[in-house]
C-alpha cells in the first residue's frame, strides 16, 4: 500500500513514544483488552460509509495508544480496511493473528456483482488479535455464525462473515488459557426504540447458544476467556440463562463477567421489557457496554481471577474526540494455582468455619442442592467441612 506523509509521521512519533510501555508480562498476572476499532472504510467510491470513523490516521493513533498501554493480550473487532495502520506501532512487540481482509469494491481477489448485490457477502470477519512476544499460540480456529440477520438493513450484519475465533495460548511462565473473540449481530438504536429489533435479538440468541456449545466442548483444565463486541445488554438478551447458567449447569466450570463481578458485586442486571430510553451514553447503559469480558474456570486445573476492570473513556481520545465508537475494555487477571493434592474445590470456596449448615458451590455461594464445593455440617461440638468432589 502507499503510505501517506501523515501515516509516516504518526507511525514514527508512535514508535519513539513506546519505549518501555510494552514490557514483559508480570509473573502470575496478565491483562486482556477488547476493542472495536471501527475499521470500516470512510468512503466507498463517492459514498460515505463510515465518515466519522478513525480512518487511516486515526487507526495509527489507536496503534500508538495500544502500544503505550502495553496490554498482554489484545482482541479487535471491525479490523477491516486499516489493518496495516492498526499494526504499525505494535509489530515489534506482538505476534498477530491472520487478517481476514477489507470491505469495498476494490478488494484484491474480490469482484462485486452490483447487479446481484443481494447475493454478495465479504468473507472477512473483522476479528483480530495480538499477543506479546514470548506468549505462544498453539491452535486457533475461525468459526462463522450459523444465524444472522440484516444485509441492507438492521446494521448490515450479513454483508460480512461474522463469527468467532478461538485461540489456545500459553504464557511464558507456562500458564495456559483459551480465548474466544467475537462480533455478534447488531441492531440500530431506532429499531430498538421502535421495538423492531426482534430478528436481531433472535440472531444474537442463536449466536450465544452456538458459542456456549463450542465453549462446553472445549472445557478441560484450562481457563477460558470470552471477549468481544457482543452487542448485548443483560436486560434485553438472555446471556445469563442461555450462556452463563447453561455452562455452570454442566458442573464442569464456573462463569463470571468482570463488570458484574467487580462493579455490580456479582449481581446481574435483571431482564426488562421494552427499550431503556434515556439511560444510555453511546454504547454504555448503566455502566454496562456492548463489549464484554467473561471468564470461565474449570472445576479442575488452572484457574484465574479478575483483579481489575476498566473502561477507558478518558484516555482514548485525540483532540477531545473519541478515536472510535467503542472505548477499550480492559481486565487484569491473576493466576490461581490450586493445590492438586487437595480435593476439588477447596482452593476456591470462601465459606469460613462456623458458616451456616448447608451446601456451598465453588464460588462459596450458598446453594440448595448438593454441589461441587463444600457441605458444612454443624453439631453440638463444632462445625465441620465436608468436601464434595
Amino acid at each position: 500500500m502507499i503510505i501517506s506523509n501523515t501515516f509516516r509521521t504518526l507511525f514514527l512519533s508512535g514508535l519513539f513514544a513506546v519505549s518501555s510501555a510494552v514490557a514483559a508480562q508480570q509473573s502470575g498476572r496478565f491483562s486482556v483488552a477488547t476493542l472495536n476499532v471501527d475499521g470500516l472504510p470512510q468512503k466507498i467510491l463517492v459514498f460515505n460509509v463510515n465518515a466519522e470513523g478513525p480512518g487511516s490516521a486515526g487507526s495509527v493513533r489507536i496503534s500508538k495508544y495500544l502500544a503505550q498501554r502495553g496490554y498482554d493480550l489484545m482482541f479487535f473487532q471491525e479490523d477491516f480496511n486499516y489493518h496495516d495502520e492498526l499494526m504499525a506501532v505494535l509489530e515489534d512487540y506482538y505476534q498477530f493473528d491472520q487478517w481476514s481482509g477489507a470491505v469495498g469494491l476494490e478488494v484484491p481477489g474480490k469482484k462485486v456483482d452490483l447487479l446481484h448485490a443481494q447475493n454478495e457477502q465479504f468473507e472477512c470477519d473483522g476479528l483480530g488479535a495480538c499477543w506479546k512476544n514470548g506468549i505462544t499460540l498453539g491452535k486457533s480456529e475461525r468459526v462463522a455464525w450459523k444465524q444472522g440477520f440484516g444485509k441492507f438493513s438492521h446494521a448490515n450484519d450479513m454483508l460480512v462473515t461474522k463469527g468467532f475465533r478461538r485461540y489456545e495460548l500459553t504464557f511464558d511462565d507456562g500458564t495456559p488459557v483459551i480465548v474466544y473473540n467475537m462480533h455478534m449481530d447488531a441492531s440500530y438504536v431506532l429499531d430498538e426504540a421502535e421495538l423492531k429489533d426482534g430478528k436481531d435479538r433472535e440472531a444474537r440468541l442463536a449466536q450465544w447458544q452456538q458459542l456456549r456449545d463450542d465453549v462446553i466442548a472445549h472445557i478441560d483444565t484450562r481457563p477460558i476467556i470470552v471477549v468481544g463486541d457482543m452487542n448485548s445488554y443483560y436486560y434485553r438478551d438472555q446471556v445469563k440463562a442461555q450462556f452463563i447458567d447453561a455452562i455452570e449447569a454442566t458442573g464442569k466450570a464456573t462463569v463470571s463477567d468482570v463488570f458484574v463481578e467487580l462493579d455490580l458485586k456479582g449481581v446481574y442486571p435483571a431482564p426488562k421489557d421494552g427499550y431503556q430510553e434515556n439511560q444510555r451514553d453511546g454504547n454504555i447503559l448503566n455502566g454496562e457496554t456492548y463489549d464484554k469480558i467473561l471468564y470461565i474456570n474449570p472445576v479442575q486445573g488452572t484457574q484465574i481471577k479478575a483483579v481489575s476492570y476498566s473502561l477507558d473513556t478518558e484516555g482514548y481520545k485525540y483532540n477531545g474526540k473519541v478515536l472510535g465508537d467503542h472505548y477499550p475494555l480492559v481486565a487484569t487477571f491473576e493466576v490461581v494455582r490450586l493445590d492438586e493434592s487437595k480435593p476439588v474445590g477447596i482452593g476456591n470456596v470462601t465459606a469460613d468455619e462456623g458458616a451456616a449448615t448447608g451446601y456451598y458451590n465453588l464460588k462459596g455461594q450458598s446453594v440448595e442442592q448438593p454441589a461441587k464445593g463444600l457441605y458444612i455440617e454443624s453439631d453440638s461440638q463444632q462445625t465441620r467441612k465436608v468436601i464434595r468432589k
